[in-house]
Formats: structure tokens, sequence, C-alpha cells
């Protein structure tokens, strides 16, 4: 089988309904799914591909990212951080360390979680 697995990582992506942001060390993002590009559509939605997170930033925010990513650094274990629980919404944000197969660290994303009980009907009932 010669299927680039980096195809599976995108497609399954691209299926979440919360938005995913992912950037490289340097806050470069490299990748928005669609909930994210459709979310910061102000901000120019996937025309912020290429271009740094530290400019939507203010230095409070940009050092605690930056302590983040030391943690990250530190211990290959460290891979993932709730950093905002939003009470209002019944969301959580997380920054996740993303690595290399060597377990080096390359980048960090953002993955949004919903604390809602999902109510849609399942595929299948089990009685």
């Amino acid at each position: 089988m010669n299927t680039d697995i980096s195809d599976f990582f995108v497609s399954y992506a691209e299926t979440e309904d919360f938005p995913l942001v992912m950037c490289d060390l340097d806050y470069r993002i490299i990748y928005l799914n669609p909930a994210a590009a459709s979310a910061y559509d102000s901000y120019g939605g996937n025309d912020l591909v290429g271009r740094s997170l530290s400019v939507f930033m203010d230095e409070e925010a940009k050092s605690k990212v930056d302590m983040v990513i030391e943690w990250f650094k530190e211990d290959r274990e460290h891979n993932c951080l709730l950093a905002v629980q939003d009470n209002r919404s019944d969301k959580d944000i997380y920054m996740c360390a993303l690595r290399n197969g060597n377990g080096e660290l390359i980048g960090f994303c953002s993955r949004h979680r919903s604390r809602i009980k999902d109510t849609a009907e399942p595929y299948t009932t089990i009685d």
C-alpha cells in the first residue's frame, strides 16, 4: 500500500467540528481546518496559513505560549495542556505538542473541545 499517512491525518482534521490550528515553532500557521478557517474568517480565514500567529497575540499571550512550548521541550511526555477553560460556552482549548517520528518538537496546535453532551442520533442502537 503506497498511501501517504498525512492524507489520513488531514482528512481526519477536516472532519473536526471545532477549530484546529497548527503552527511551527516560529509561530507560523501551517494548517487550519475548515472549522478554524470559518471561525477566524474575520482575520482572513484560509489566508492566515503562512502568517505568524504572534501578530494576533499581545505580549501576555505570547509569553504564555512561550512557556508552554518550553514545557513541551522539557520532556517528550509533555504533550497536551489545558490552555483556556471557558465555562460560559462549556468549551475548553488545549495546546498540544506536534512531534516528528523521533519525538522532537516540531510545532504546536490548539484543539477545542466541547463539554456539551452530543445529542446526535447514533448510527446504530444496541438494545
